[in-house]
């Protein structure tokens, strides 16, 4: 291993960091493929680094057979081959701590693919087996157990339990091709225990967990049914038969041990779609670190609805003693740079809910790459660590037009078309704004991109000074020199469409989400996402002020 494998720093590095998701496929391709590769990444860390982010999350680089994006892992300890290898993963991770930029890597640990070894291992080894005690089989019911254990839908289509030639079935809360592991079984337990060592000897700084939640469930006397996965219809005190109960965190608690074999400590950030007074948990200091927060995500472009998600997060988080996460876009959500351009009126979740393409509402890209520019000055003078998605720097919108014959989402397909393919947000990085694939690589791109992804390139880009990249590298170098402790305070505005806090040192930062131009505080403009008129702040824009 080489001198950079290790990046030193304080142990809480990360409660103020920006990370930068990185969909690996979807990045940039050297090799031709159509698929984004580690050759891509290390060809781009130069990029990375003019951002001035903290850390990259890459998302699933494992063998896959891709039933969900990379989700579906074969192999914990191995690259997928169209992606690269070990020793290019050593090489990346390198680079990226030559460049001080640290590596979080996706574990998904409900689930794995139906490929791995152990799940073939368990389909020959039978009933009543050590290897199908590694997941979770059961009889069925009906008098030849022709019936589901349970009436369990998944994620991804109407099944839940899937039977196999012996007559068992296996449960999946996702596709498939994704079987549960049963978490109640130690070989379980110490497998992903070596895992995390695995690549935390290789200079892995975090990890985040794929549903964090889930790996405990209640299988004891009736199987449970489940007709919906919206939160209202889970436990909210830890009882749940399959999500959020206590007994998950005593997982955690053996990570941690792990993470704080290094140093510093690794570290790591739960995706938990729970209630939210069970969310601080998951960040415990006992436990991962960190839980995402995706309210923000959510939430409309409305002032009242962005100060009630701030003030109850970071209350929350300063009881926990963990910092917060800020999150607007990432793989699974449309991109919020269209988002914040439908109307303001319109019930997204429903919506995306529904994948009928004659639903499309009119989109004003203009209000809603104005909206993000100033969203993200917001949640980066927040107190918390900052989560960006690939693409968003450039102001990239959802792609919609994708044909079905081209979708890969199992979302989309299993749903038979009635919930919305998340593939739009994950059609590959425009870098150029002409040739083959807009310079993602040079044998084109795995998912089809519009002939106006050009106009949004790395290339333009970097060519405008009013541009949205440019606004992303001057907010975070700022941000970088105004940095203070974990407090905030709202200040009153006389005005319900906008917004104003200031941190301890004087940072101020003001939001108008009205339509008119209002007036700032008294002290030096920093950074406005939007040229002020007559020196007021206009619609739809956020600024930064420091005080005199």
């Amino acid at each position: 291993m080489s001198e950079y494998t290790f990046l030193r720093g304080p142990a809480d590095w990360w409660r103020q960091a920006v990370v930068y998701q990185i969909y690996p496929r979807s990045f940039a391709d050297v090799n031709g493929d159509g698929i984004g590769d580690f050759a891509g990444i290390i060809d781009r860390i130069p990029y990375l680094a003019s951002l001035g982010i903290d850390a990259v999350w890459l998302s699933p680089f494992y063998p896959s057979d891709l039933a969900d994006g990379g989700y579906d892992v074969a192999d914990y300890r191995n690259v997928d081959p169209r992606i690269g290898t070990l020793a290019e993963f050593d090489s990346m991770i390198q680079e990226l701590h030559k460049n001080g930029i640290r590596l979080f890597v996706d574990i998904v640990p409900n689930h794995s693919s139906d490929q791995h070894e152990w799940f073939q291992a368990a389909l020959t080894a039978g009933r009543g087996s050590a290897e199908r005690e590694r997941y979770i089989f059961r009889e069925g019911k009906g008098e030849n157990g022709e019936l589901p254990p349970s009436n369990l839908v998944s994620h991804f289509g109407p099944e839940g339990w899937t039977r196999v030639e012996d007559g068992q079935w296996y449960m999946h809360l996702f596709a498939k091709e994704q079987p549960d592991f049963n978490w109640a079984n130690q070989e379980i337990r110490d497998d992903f225990l070596k895992t995390l060592r695995f690549w935390s000897d290789r200079g892995v700084d975090g990890y985040r967990v794929d549903v964090a939640h889930a790996l405990i469930k209640d299988l004891e006397g009736e199987l449970p049914d489940r007709d919906s996965y919206a939160l209202e219809v889970m436990m909210g005190d830890g009882t749940d038969k399959l999500f959020d109960r206590d007994e998950v965190h005593d997982i955690y608690k053996t990570w941690r041990k792990v993470f704080n074999e290094y140093d510093p400590p690794r570290v790591a950030v739960a995706e938990a779609w729970v209630h939210a007074h069970r969310r601080p948990a998951y960040a415990s200091a006992e436990g991962l670190g960190q839980s995402f927060n995706f309210d923000l995500l959510v939430q409309p472009w409305n002032a009242q609805k962005f100060k009630e998600t701030v003030t109850y997060n970071l209350a929350a988080a300063e009881r926990e003693g963990s910092s917060t996460t800020w999150v607007l876009s990432n793989h699974d959500n449309i991109r919020h740079a269209t988002k914040y351009g439908m109307p303001d009126n319109l019930n997204l979740h429903d919506w995306q809910h529904n994948g009928a393409k004659s639903q499309l509402p009119k989109i004003d890209l203009v209000k809603g790459a104005n909206r993000a520019r100033a969203a993200v000055m917001f949640e980066l003078a927040l107190p918390g660590s900052t989560y960006f998605y690939q693409g968003e720097e450039l102001g990239l919108h959802e792609v919609f037009d994708i044909p079905a014959d081209q979708m890969q989402d199992p979302q989309w397909f299993r749903s038979g078309g009635t919930k919305f393919t998340r593939d739009g947000c994950r059609v590959p990085l425009p870098w150029t704004s002409a040739g083959s694939s807009f310079g993602f690589g040079p044998g084109g791109a795995h998912l089809p991109q519009p002939s106006w992804f050009g106009e949004y390139s790395v290339e333009r880009a970097e060519g405008d000074v009013d541009s949205t990249l440019h606004l992303y590298r001057k907010a975070l170098k700022l941000r970088k020199t105004l940095l203070t402790i974990e407090k905030y305070e709202w200040v009153r505005t006389w005005n319900r469409n906008v917004l104003h806090f200031k941190r301890p040192n004087g940072w101020h930062c003001i939001t108008n989400f009205g339509s008119k131009p209002v007036k700032l505080p008294k002290g030096e403009v920093v950074l406005s996402s939007a040229p002020l008129v007559g020196g007021k702040l206009p619609a739809d824009a956020s600024a930064w002020v420091i005080a005199k």
